[in-house]
């Protein structure tokens, strides 16, 4: 078994309540979000209009983690990395009011939809007992919008197995 199924696996038997699950959907991509545009300042000037931030660092280093564990979910993440650094990058030049108040209510209210699905599941969040589940939960969220659409299977079914096998139950999409 690869280590993306098995952390895969791992994260969807916090992730079980259907309810846990669409509050992931909906918080996880509000969280990174406000990630993105919150470490998108300070931007260090390259030169003929280039800048580096710490958004597009973080991304850089993610989308390298993403594409050692499985190269299809890997450049689906990465793409949605450097568009959400981009759009950071844009949010950024907001007022300081702006820039910092938009990315905090994304990141508390993202929190807040993310914990309301624990107390539906009744388990705390995976990154409580793995901090690399902080990392996991955006590719949690793509494979479960995947699996919704029909694709990578494949992925679903060896979870499945991997939690039945650790006597977890079902895998995290039903």
């Amino acid at each position: 078994m690869s280590a993306f199924v098995s952390r895969l696996s791992v994260y969807g038997d916090y992730h079980r309540d259907h309810r846990n699950i669409a509050t992931h959907l909906v918080g996880i991509p509000m969280i990174v979000f406000a990630v993105g545009i919150l470490t998108s300042r300070p931007a260090l000037g390259l030169g003929e209009g280039l800048v580096l931030t710490p958004a597009m660092l973080i991304s850089l280093l993610t989308g390298l983690f993403y594409l050692r564990l499985d190269l299809r979910f890997g450049v689906v993440m990465t793409a949605l990395l450097a568009l959400n650094a981009w759009a950071g990058l844009a949010l950024a030049a907001l007022p300081t009011t702006g820039w910092l108040g938009l990315g905090l209510a994304l990141f508390v209210l993202g929190w807040a939809i993310q914990f309301l699905g624990h107390h539906y599941e009744g388990r705390k969040p995976a990154f409580v007992d793995d901090l690399t589940g902080l990392v996991i939960g955006p590719l949690f969220v793509a494979a479960e919008v995947a699996f919704k659409l029909g694709l990578r299977l494949e992925v679903k079914a060896a979870m499945d197995a991997d939690a039945s096998r650790r006597g977890a139950g079902l895998g995290a999409a039903g």
